[in-house]
């Protein structure tokens, strides 16, 4: 009868050894990973636990659980028009700020992707907005957007052309916020791409130079393949924040007028810590928290079929 030479030696003293050795690596890597779990747990995991349990109760005006009632806060919302309401403003918002920022910052990128003189500084103002607060950039744009002492319908006066009012109108107001997403995202987009740039080697702009190549048919044809990883990794991060805008709005308008930036995470604020209805609010976040990842989902499985990694 055949045995397995591997069984017999289980018991030696240098496989015993090997797997105290192995145990105790277990433990220490667990040792230096408690602080992070510690505060994942804390931070993360209770805090989602907590809102799956709200989500299925109601609260009286203080905020406490007064009853236990299933799925009914979901099927509330699905049913009411106000979460349709909030979800296309939502959608509008992304839709404004999502492509115009990748492709504004882009395009600051490229201009400033060169060796000339002076790029450097212009570089430094283009990435300012990033060390810039939500709170500092939304009352500096507050100051811009003002019916009558504001810089922006100032320009709109020298050219002959009527003030528009900002952040008053319901069918500027969501126009304004985008635009002040749009600066507040240029920093960080603009730093991203360009590092992507600086990925491209320089032999392949000496070749399609020497092939007769145009700087924009280089660009499209050749630089925008080989940035496509960095173009996609900044759409993925920038949905994902605009569906989680929420200080310019809460500062600039508070979801109106006429609800005209009432966005969902906006709404989730306005139940749960100005009503008190952590039951309908943990169910708009767990139902945000859903369509968030579906549509990840469907950008990774959809558009990272073109992207080029080499």
């Amino acid at each position: 009868m055949m045995v397995n030479e591997s069984a017999l030696n289980l018991g030696t003293p240098e496989s015993v050894s090997v797997r105290k050795k192995k145990w105790e690596e277990n433990i220490l890597a667990y040792l230096f990973l408690a602080p992070s779990l510690v505060l994942f747990a804390t931070f993360l995991f209770y805090p989602m636990v907590k809102s799956v349990y709200l989500s299925m109760t109601l609260t009286d005006p203080r905020g406490r659980v007064v009853e236990f009632v299933g799925l009914d806060n979901f099927s509330d919302l699905l049913a009411s028009g106000q979460f349709y309401s909030n979800l296309k403003v939502t959608l509008l918002f992304i839709l404004f700020t999502v492509p115009t920022s990748i492709v504004w910052s882009l395009f600051l990128a490229a201009i400033t992707h060169n060796k000339l003189r002076g790029m450097k500084v212009f570089q430094f103002i283009f990435s300012l907005p990033i060390v810039i607060s939500v709170g500092t950039g939304s009352i500096i744009w507050f100051l811009l957007f003002h019916p009558t002492a504001g810089m922006l319908n100032y320009f709109l006066s020298i050219a002959h052309i009527d003030p528009i009012p900002w952040l008053t109108s319901p069918s500027w107001a969501l126009v304004s916020i985008s635009l002040l997403t749009i600066w507040m995202n240029m920093g960080f987009l603009f730093i991203v791409l360009s590092s992507g740039l600086q990925g491209v080697p320089e032999e392949i702009y000496e070749s399609a130079k020497i092939d007769g190549s145009s700087p924009t048919r280089t660009f499209i044809q050749i630089v925008l393949p080989l940035l496509s990883p960095t173009i996609f990794f900044a759409l993925i991060v920038s949905v994902i924040g605009a569906f989680q805008a929420f200080g310019q709005i809460h500062i600039l308008t508070k979801g109106g007028p006429m609800n005209s930036t009432n966005v969902i995470v906006y709404s989730i604020y306005q139940d749960a810590f100005v009503n008190f209805r952590f039951g309908i609010g943990s169910a708009q976040a767990l139902v945000l928290f859903v369509i968030i990842m579906i549509l990840t989902v469907v950008q990774f499985k959809v558009l990272e079929k073109k992207v080029h990694y080499q």
